[in-house]
């Protein structure tokens, strides 16, 4: 069975997943909708910086943030002048960790479910007097729903299941930065093999269901194509 201190890396976790898909959306929504509708230049760079984290180490993004929100880092710098500290080895840490490494998970359904919206339903809107952010919310959003909704499910459950990174920038405390993907790691290590049985498989059951979920319910193409 599950102890009380994995019981509390469960809800730190889930407290995590939760405020990292929020901010994800408030980020994301806007990039996926500039990146679906621009012919700019600068797509192509901006789409790669989002992406990167599919392809780069979770221990290498860890490590550069590590140095950026240190004492001696930009980001670092400016919290601490701020007086609030520096990230490194806090909840705030393991947050902007775990958005910056799920962003891609959010971001790139988004654009893609955006790129299908065609622009004779806004030119609609406006001869109705709709402005920019009225066409967004009445027009856009409702014909974007299932790729909000797979957004939301596939940047939470990919940041449940987050372990370099959150690792590298929130460390090992109990109660504070000890994710249920580190707590895993941990009873592996002292070879407490029926606990993390029962984390592990607990994991295992959260994603079969969600994933589960977004390809029947919602009839979406699988991961590797929503990425492309």
């Amino acid at each position: 069975m599950l102890s009380t201190a994995d019981i509390n890396t469960l809800i730190l976790t889930f407290k995590v997943a939760g405020l990292a898909t929020i901010l994800m959306l408030l980020i994301g929504t806007p990039l996926a909708w500039w990146l679906a509708r621009t012919h700019s230049a600068w797509k192509g760079f901006i789409n790669t910086i989002v992406s990167l984290p599919l392809v780069l180490p979770p221990t290498v993004l860890g490590f550069y943030l590590l140095i950026l929100m240190g004492p001696t880092g930009i980001v670092g710098k400016i919290t601490t002048s701020l007086g609030l500290g520096t990230l490194p080895f806090t909840f705030s840490g393991l947050v902007v960790a775990s958005v910056l490494y799920s962003m891609p998970f959010v971001v790139q359904p988004l654009q893609s479910v955006f790129s299908t919206i065609a622009e004779q339903c806004l030119e609609a809107a406006a001869t109705l007097r709709a402005g920019p952010i009225d066409s967004f919310f009445h027009v856009v959003v409702p014909m974007a729903k299932s790729g909000f909704l797979t957004a939301s499910i596939l940047g939470f459950a990919h940041t449940v299941g987050e372990f370099g990174i959150v690792l590298m920038v929130g460390g090992n405390i109990p109660d504070k930065t000890r994710v249920v993907s580190v707590q895993i790691y941990n009873h592996v290590e002292a070879q407490e093999y029926t606990e993390a049985h029962w984390l592990a498989g607990g994991l295992v059951l959260f994603s079969f269901i969600i994933l589960l979920s977004l390809y029947t319910a919602l009839k979406v193409q699988p991961l590797t194509h929503q990425l492309k």
